[in-house]
């Protein structure tokens, strides 16, 4: 066994240490050229700008790597519990003592150096899952280890919530996907996925009242019946409950449409679709005691429980979230423009990366970013230097080359012979799939803007040694 270790640990994944080294010196290119000034032009290695200072953290990073490729790799198994709990006490200490930077309590200043704890709790959590997972006859639907893998990820989030930094928050919880690779029903997903759709459409429609709802909630309420259908299809595969189901639906609806058509009563559609939703959450209960199958409760549970999502999304976004965080959305959602506003660093995030064409402008060409009229454009708005100065083509480049590297920390999951190794290796694939995802998204207009770096591009010293750690 001792052997075995031994030899694995002098396995090194030179594709993924030839990839690593691309993005950094890449980054730091990019890095200069989004901070390049016309008229103060200082050198690549001067300390004084952003690419020397990126630079520094270049360095010290590989001396991370470095070590960390010294160090056996039951340490980390044998020491993760003490991370962790280390990891919380320095998230608490942080939201006690850290200064307000730009709205956010997520930062220690330790002298001219400002670090962030929740990146590095990015790796930790990973680790604690993978340590769970690798006890003896575990099994994730036990309602004790469930719960408990749970709170491993959501004690973290919310702390990182009250410190105002909702999108590294938003990065635990992508390790749910772990949890789905190993064993959790695809149901959990589904729900989660379909929360989100609930969230948007019912606030996307939601300044129009038509009646006791909003046209958001209506819309909202027709899918979830729906997705009820789809959940009965899927586990049950029964048509004639699917047909009784969208049977009462439409009925329902089909003679709301047709008194309001002719005039003889004024329908209140919002009371046509609670009704349709009441009334098969009950076929589904009477279904449940008649089978005495568990799986029709738990799809009356799911409409239910997305019925009272679905009405506690504007508490949510009214007392809960910031006034810019809100402001986001609703640029995100196309339900304000405000182009001088909140929705300005997405509309010059898209000028600059139209303006690079198929070829780009060229290094140290771009106009909207040497003239600064992208914001944060060496931190999370990185991407836009990319398709500014090397247009279509370079943005291709780094998209495959990120590819080619998630590809690569699958392939090494699987091939692991631990469960530790494998459970750990897919945290690591999805933090940087869901920075990946949400950057890009940023950038184009396509998610709101969150606070995401694009992995080994954006400007941070914090972000670098934790990705370098993943």
């Amino acid at each position: 066994m001792h052997n075995d270790i031994t030899n694995e640990k002098g396995r090194i994944d030179w594709w993924i240490v030839l990839l690593y080294l691309i993005f950094v010196v890449a980054g730091w290119l990019n890095i200069y050229a989004a901070s390049f000034d016309l008229e103060n032009a200082v050198s690549l290695f001067d300390l004084s700008g952003r690419a020397g200072m990126q630079l520094v953290w270049i360095g010290s990073s590989l001396v991370i790597a470095f070590a960390i490729m010294k160090i056996e790799p039951r340490f980390f198994d044998s020491f993760t519990v003490l991370f962790y709990t280390l990891g919380i006490i320095v998230l608490l200490i942080t939201l006690a003592v850290a200064p307000d930077i730009k709205g956010s309590r997520s930062w220690l200043v330790i002298g001219p150096v400002r670090l962030k704890p929740a990146e590095f709790m990015k790796f930790i959590v990973a680790l604690a899952i993978a340590k769970v997972f690798s006890r003896h006859d575990f099994k994730l639907m036990k309602t004790r280890n469930l719960f408990l893998v749970m709170s491993i990820i959501l004690a973290p989030t919310l702390i990182v919530i009250l410190q105002s930094e909702t999108g590294t928050a938003l990065v635990y919880l992508s390790l749910f996907i772990v949890l789905y690779r190993e064993g959790l029903p695809g149901g959990i997903i589904f729900t989660g996925l379909a929360m989100i759709v609930y969230f948007v459409v019912g606030l996307k429609f939601s300044e129009e009242e038509i009646g006791i709802f909003s046209r958001g909630e209506v819309y909202t309420i027709v899918i979830i019946i729906i997705f009820t259908a789809g959940m009965v299809w899927s586990y049950v595969k029964r048509k004639r409950v699917i047909q009784v189901i969208l049977g009462i639906a439409g009925s329902i609806f089909l003679v709301s449409f047709l008194l309001s058509y002719t005039g003889w009563i004024n329908v209140d559609y919002g009371i046509s679709a609670i009704l349709s939703l009441g009334l098969i959450t009950l076929y589904l209960l009477f279904l449940s005691f008649r089978y005495w199958k568990r799986i029709y409760l738990l799809m009356a549970v799911f409409a239910v429980g997305s019925f009272v999502f679905l009405e506690s999304v504007e508490y949510v976004f009214d007392d809960v979230l910031q006034h810019h965080q809100r402001q986001r959305i609703k640029v995100t959602l196309g339900m304000e423009e405000d182009l001088l506003g909140a929705g300005y660093h997405i509309g010059q995030s898209k000028i600059a990366i139209g303006s690079g064409a198929f070829r780009g402008k060229g290094y140290l060409n771009g106009t909207q970013t040497k003239l600064k009229y992208v914001p944060e454009q060496d931190t999370d708005f990185i991407f836009c230097t990319i398709g500014e100065e090397q247009g279509f083509i370079g943005s291709s480049a780094v998209l495959i080359l990120f590819l080619m590297f998630i590809l690569r920390l699958i392939f090494l999951a699987e091939r692991q012979k631990t469960v530790f190794g494998r459970v750990y290796g897919y945290g690591v694939v999805s933090i940087f799939v869901f920075h990946l995802i949400v950057n890009l998204g940023m950038v184009l207009g396509l998610t709101p803007v969150i606070g995401i770096p694009l992995p080994f591009f954006s400007y941070g010293g914090s972000s670098l040694w934790g990705f370098t750690i993943l």
